[in-house]
């Protein structure tokens, strides 16, 4: 079946493309049909993986909303098919369909809190802890619901550069995670089989800190 809206705002990208760079100026939002993007951006002279989207999500809605350039780069990871909007066409949407504009607004405050959650993970002194809620956030904030559990496209060494831990902790952090059920692999991702058992799983680990105890 034919989609209009893709044959009219749509176009195909493939792996390696880069959507945008930071630093450049935005004139278009793009919102994901298939595929996968990557949003990094570089910290300390190397690139930090924010977040990898996938169906149904957008980006670079910030830069055509307030006028300033983008904050990170865009790089698609598979093959990917997308619509482009450009700012006027947003604003006509936005103003026609007020549903369209809530889920805009819900979406921007999912991300205000994703970004105040990496705040605090980086805050937190045990490097195997930010691991484990760096996946947390990725699969609440990004991830994408399956049979099985939500699935992140991300790996262990995006999320060991992102918390700055070294590749080697966030390895073993992500095998012992393996051995208890709690994630499996996929081809490009990983599947967090119960977000709130990881939760649970982490929360215990911390117990002993909190009451005073060796960890």
């Amino acid at each position: 079946m034919s989609d209009p809206l893709f044959a009219r705002f749509g176009r195909e990208y493939a792996p390696g493309e880069v959507l945008f760079r930071e630093g450049e100026a935005g004139e278009v939002m793009f919102v994901i049909k298939e595929g996968a993007v990557r949003i990094s951006k570089a910290v300390g002279g190397e690139d930090k993986v924010l977040a990898v989207l996938g169906p149904g999500e957008f980006l670079g809605e910030m830069a055509i909303l307030n006028g300033k350039p983008r904050t990170a780069t865009a790089t698609v990871v598979e093959p990917t098919r997308a619509l482009l909007i450009e700012a006027r066409t947003l604003e006509q949407m936005v103003a026609r369909n007020a549903e369209i504009a809530i889920r805009l607004i819900k979406k921007l405050a999912k991300r205000l809190d994703s970004a105040d959650t990496l705040v605090e993970i980086l805050m937190h002194k045990d490097p195997k802890a930010r691991v484990m809620l760096a996946l947390a956030r990725h699969a609440d904030a990004f991830g994408e619901p399956t049979a099985d559990g939500v699935r992140v496209r991300t790996s262990a060494a995006d999320i060991a550069r992102e918390v700055g831990v070294g590749q080697d902790v966030a390895d073993e952090v992500m095998a012992r995670l393996r051995r208890l059920r709690l994630v499996t692999d996929e081809e490009g991702a990983v599947v967090v089989a119960d977000v709130g058992r990881l939760q649970d799983f982490l929360e215990f680990l911390e117990m002993p800190q909190k009451f005073g105890g060796e960890s």
